[in-house]
């Protein structure tokens, strides 16, 4: 009997997990919470939200736990299975591009047409010019550029980590990291700090609504991406990672490049090029 069980391929044959059906149950509470909360149906409204985002949250942990058991103790990420995991996080990745393409193309459809007669929502709130004369930009020279050069420095501490795990410097790996996990942390305390001191709101006009959504959402993303690190940085520790095993690491490195390059998108569009149009306009 063992014989005939015994694995003659390269794959690997997943074990039945709980995660999937407990993270659908959570998932499922936590949008029944959100809903019940922004429509007022009842006062725990707000609990029922936290419950639900709790339990995605240990769904997320237990879950990444199993993958690294998987990969790290059992030895089931063969060189094909890996060739499979690249393919997912490519198109993962590939996805994600798609997603910030929706925000640009929001903030360009108003932005090159401000006075499209066709629309005459838009044509009342932007006065025919972008942006609005009412609205105060930011100045892309002061905090937007700080955090420009934050998130290439990130970029260049992460390359390092990278390639010192390569090289089997695994105290080259820590310094790396948490460097690129501090660059991250700096990164989102100065994006804070410029939404505080935000002359526009996100509701009321186009301009914010814009603005918060494209850069909000790289927000998240970089704090995604920190706590990504985190992660790795906390396996390194833990003795996980080799030169020729590391491929948590590697998405890790992959998503935090990706975040990198839709920073410079935003900083050349909606900061240098929008704040030229104000001031041209003005």
């Amino acid at each position: 009997m063992a014989e005939a069980h015994t694995k003659h391929h390269d794959y690997h044959l997943v074990d039945p997990s709980p995660w999937p059906a407990v993270g659908s149950f959570f998932a499922f509470v936590m949008a029944f919470g959100a809903v019940a909360w922004m429509h007022h149906m009842f006062a725990a409204a707000p609990l029922v939200f936290g419950a639900g985002f709790l339990g995605v949250l240990y769904t997320f942990a237990g879950w990444w736990r199993d993958v690294i058991n998987e990969a790290e103790f059992e030895g089931f990420h063969t060189r094909v299975v890996q060739i499979s995991h690249r393919y997912g996080m490519i198109l993962f990745i590939a996805s994600e591009v798609m997603f910030f393409v929706a925000w640009f193309w929001a903030y360009f459809n108003i932005a090159l047409f401000p006075g499209d007669a066709n629309e005459i929502g838009k044509l009342a709130f932007t006065k025919g010019i972008w942006p609005p004369a009412s609205i105060e930009t930011f100045d892309p020279w002061h905090l937007p550029l700080l955090n420009t050069l934050i998130l290439l420095t990130s970029g260049t501490t992460v390359t390092w980590a990278h390639h010192a795990l390569l090289e089997g410097d695994r105290n080259g790996v820590k310094w790396g990291l948490w460097l690129t996990v501090a660059l991250g942390a700096l990164f989102s305390c100065v994006q804070a700090y410029e939404y505080m001191h935000a002359t526009f709101a996100f509701s009321g006009n186009a301009y914010g609504a814009t603005f918060f959504m494209a850069t909000g959402f790289h927000g998240f993303h970089v704090l995604v991406g920190t706590i990504f690190l985190l992660v790795c940085l906390i396996r390194v520790y833990k003795g996980h990672f080799t030169p020729t095993q590391h491929l948590g690491f590697e998405f890790a490195a992959w998503y935090w490049h990706f975040v990198d390059v839709v920073w410079l998108f935003l900083f050349a569009a909606i900061y240098v090029w929008g704040h030229g149009g104000h001031a041209a306009a003005h």
